[in-house]
């Protein structure tokens, strides 16, 4: 089998076709057998020798080399939720297949870098081979189509599917949807980071949060009034002026575990060709955090 290289994406569909074949239930995938089980057939020299939790204060994850055993540890935070710790293994295990030998004193990740998906080249591509592996994107497509406005309680049923948080989820969705939608998180009446898929960003449906001064929730919105409801869960519509300049729906919950908010909004298609807001240079808007904005989401 020929070496993908800093290829993630190449790496996780290599892995998702072995486990397709696999007998078992595929997911969620067991990411901490999958990297032993991989890498002592794969690298038997080189290997992964231990997966193992551990309170790591300001670290999210880790990957060390063990010189003695002529392998490497993956190191996880073991107070986090199931969902965190495998995408937390799973970045990891990226940083071995792709990183390992531009790394050989090991590499520590912060909660900026896993949680928060704010690293720079290699830890994206960590980020991207965690996304690919935990949630194939021909498996996701098969239960929501590019073309379908999710309900909320359709995105938990793939996030207990995968084994991953909602945000996770709801994010990879935004890869590929061809809607215009968009995820927004808030604390305390105030928009702490946002996300746009490609359909909404190219039509100025975003918002920045990066380096620019705090951004007010719209009060009139379901979360600006703090109603979190099943009329809220369920989503209600907009007319044009509460969220931007044209109707939408809202979809709205509350994590009290980590004190914030998730909003989903979902627009109508805009025609063909049709540009809102046009302006040079506009950033991707999924998750870009400055120290003073990095924040704990499920």
């Amino acid at each position: 089998m020929t070496d993908p290289g800093r290829k993630p994406k190449r790496w996780a569909n290599d892995l998702n076709k072995i486990l397709k074949v696999l007998p078992g239930e595929r997911f969620p995938i067991d990411v901490e057998a999958l990297a032993m089980n991989y890498s002592r057939q794969r690298f038997p020299g080189d290997r992964i020798i231990a997966v193992e939790g551990g309170a790591l204060g300001k670290f999210e994850g880790a990957l060390y080399p063990i010189r003695e055993k002529q392998g490497w540890a993956i190191i996880y935070n073991s107070s986090v939720s199931p969902g965190r710790r495998r995408w937390t293994v799973s970045h990891e295990f990226g940083h071995y297949l792709m990183h390992r030998t531009l790394l050989p004193g090991g590499i520590e990740c912060g909660e900026d870098v896993v949680t928060f998906r704010s690293g720079e080249e290699l830890e994206e591509e960590a980020d991207t081979f965690s996304a690919y592996l935990l949630m194939p994107l021909d498996d996701y497509r098969a239960h929501i189509a590019a073309d379908v406005r999710p309900h909320i309680d359709d995105l938990g049923a793939m996030a207990e599917r995968y084994g991953v948080s909602l945000i996770s989820c709801i994010l990879r969705g935004l890869e590929y949807t061809s809607r215009r939608s968009m995820l927004v998180v808030s604390r305390e009446g105030f928009i702490l980071w946002a996300a746009s898929s490609k359909a909404a960003l190219k039509t100025g449906r975003f918002y920045r949060t990066r380096s620019s001064p705090p951004i007010e929730i719209p009060p009139a919105s379901l979360v600006g009034r703090h109603e979190f409801t099943h009329r809220a869960r369920q989503g209600a519509a907009h007319t044009a002026g509460i969220w931007f300049d044209e109707d939408c729906e809202e979809i709205t919950l509350r994590s009290d575990k980590y004190d914030q908010s998730i909003t989903l909004l979902h627009f109508a298609n805009a025609a063909p060709g049709s540009y809102y807001g046009k302006e040079a240079g506009l950033e991707d808007t999924f998750p870009r955090f400055t120290p003073t904005e990095r924040r704990r989401f499920e």
